[in-house]
This record gives C-alpha cells, structure tokens and sequence, in this order.
C-alpha cells in the first residue's frame, strides 16, 4: 500500500473514531488544545502561509467534531495561536504546546487532539515530516506514547 494510502485510510479511520466520541468532546480544554493544535500542524514549517491558514481554517470550519464550538470562536483562537508563532516560532511553540496540554488530564480529550493534529496534517495528502514532528511533541505534552499513532 502506497504511502498516500495508508495515511488517508489512517485519517479517515481518524475521523470515524472522532465521529463516535463526539459527544465527549464538548469542554473548553478540548476546544483550547484542538485549535493549538490546528495552528501547530498549520505552522510546522515554521511558518503559516496565507494559503495555509486558510485550508486548515476552512477544514476547523467544516469538522463534524468541532461544531461542537461556535465557528468564530475556533477561528479566533485557531488565528492567536498562529500569531504566537508568527512571531516568534520557538517561544510561540512553547506558548501553543501549553495549551495542547490542556487535554492532558482527560484520556479520551488528548487521544482526540492528536487524532485531528494527523486528520489535519495528512487533508492535503501529505502528512509530512515536520507535521509528524509537532503532532509528536504534542503527543509528549499530553503524556500520550508516539508510537501508539504511528509517529
């Protein structure tokens, strides 16, 4: 199975597993963590390009998962996370990798931000590896192995 596949089949099996825990997902630390999550995997490059932005903000937009939220509120959120990095990318990922680890305290929160960090990152088809690299230190500030995502 080509690469491609394997990470749009992990993504779409992804989603499902997000679709069935919606109704847990509904608090604020979740929300928090999704959107910082969100801007890191948008910025992995170290920088956020206006075409970028705007893809994964038009994904937040459309995720079954995140209508949970007021769209203008995720937006909001998701654009101050990527300020942070635009101005300073090793203290704005800091900052960011704080709120992620909001999800931290609750198991099924935490597995959810990095399942959107990988739906996020492998939507355009290429999952690659500085988008790996975030979504893996997210995985760490969660206390969640890599590992158990393939990272």
């Amino acid at each position: 199975m080509a690469l491609w596949d394997r990470i749009r089949e992990s993504a779409t099996q992804m989603q499902s597993q997000l679709e069935a825990r919606k109704n847990d997902l509904r608090s604020g630390a979740f929300r928090d963590a999704s959107m910082a999550m969100c801007a890191l995997v948008a910025a992995a490059d170290g920088v956020a390009d206006p075409s970028e932005r705007q893809r994964v903000a038009q994904l937040i937009a459309t995720n079954d998962i995140l209508r949970n939220f007021p769209a203008d509120d995720l937006r909001r959120r998701f654009e101050e996370n990527l300020d942070r990095l635009a101005a300073d990318f090793a203290f704005g990922r800091v900052s960011v990798l704080q709120e992620v680890a909001k999800a931290r305290k609750k198991p099924v929160e935490a597995r959810a931000v990095i399942q959107i960090g990988i739906v996020i990152g492998g939507a355009d088809g290429d999952f690659d590896r500085d988008e790996q690299a975030v979504v893996r230190e997210a995985c760490f500030a969660l206390g969640l192995p890599p590992h158990e995502f393939d990272l």
